[in-house]
């Protein structure tokens, strides 16, 4: 039986996101400023609620720009998928061409703090705690991966674990970082500029920068090459980043 010499080569083409940010429509701004004077914070959330799974092209513009209203922060060039909800949006602060995922799940708290940089994009069913969260820019989120921000104390023995305090820990994805898809990143960790975490990876500890790490619990694998962190260097000259 002859082998498709084809079998096991990778296509390699060029990324689309966050390469060029999509034009805003001009409206848009005008529009999110006008649905902060006109409704309440739970009006907005109602209001989400109304586009919040749809496909077409005014539901997308309304779940962005409801949003866009709702954050502390937003820049333009939001896209959000059909399904994607929010707890505490007040507290988000969403960079410039951020892309989130259908059945995205982002949990605030009423005093934490969110932040997503610029050109990140979060993928499909993605879950993030989001009570001391902050990404970097240029941050690739793949499909089903999750942050735990937080975690039961335990104590005391003699009530149930549900019920004790939750001790909430800062999470920091640096700029450029990878994270794969279903991976998690537990609690006080923080995963280093241009780091790849692989897919299904539980990432207990920080992650330095420019590493590979896959495994459970995420392991060290080795070192991206130099040309990478070379090429980084003069991205970030060039950019200002």
């Amino acid at each position: 039986m002859s082998r498709d010499p084809r079998a096991g080569t990778a296509r390699i083409v060029q990324a689309v996101h966050g390469r060029a940010a999509p034009p805003e429509p001009a409206y848009e701004p005008t529009l999110a400023a006008s649905l902060r004077e006109s409704y309440s914070r739970e009006g907005l959330i109602e209001l989400y609620d109304r586009f919040s799974t749809g496909a077409g092209f005014l539901d997308a513009t309304m779940r962005a720009t409801i949003l866009r209203a709702l954050s502390k922060r937003c820049g333009a060039g939001l896209q959000v998928g059909g399904g994607a909800v929010f707890r505490h949006p007040e507290t988000f602060e969403i960079g410039q061409n951020v892309f989130i995922g259908a059945q995205a799940n982002i949990q605030g708290r009423f005093d934490g703090t969110c932040v997503i940089g610029d050109n990140s994009w979060i993928g499909p069913q993605a879950f993030l705690d989001a009570r001391d969260l902050v990404i970097g820019a240029f941050v690739g989120w793949g499909p089903g991966a999750k942050i735990l921000g937080s975690a039961h104390t335990g104590d005391p023995v003699d009530v149930p674990v549900i019920r004790t305090d939750l001790a909430i820990k800062p999470v920091r994805i640096e700029d450029w970082a990878d994270i794969g898809t279903n991976a998690t990143i537990l609690p006080g960790v923080t995963v280093g500029k241009g780091a790849i975490v692989g897919a299904g990876a539980v990432v207990t500890e920080d992650v330095p920068p420019f590493a590979i790490v896959a495994g459970v619990p995420a392991r060290f694998l080795r070192w991206r090459e130099q040309a990478d962190v070379t090429a980084g260097a003069a991205f970030d000259r060039e950019n200002g980043t």
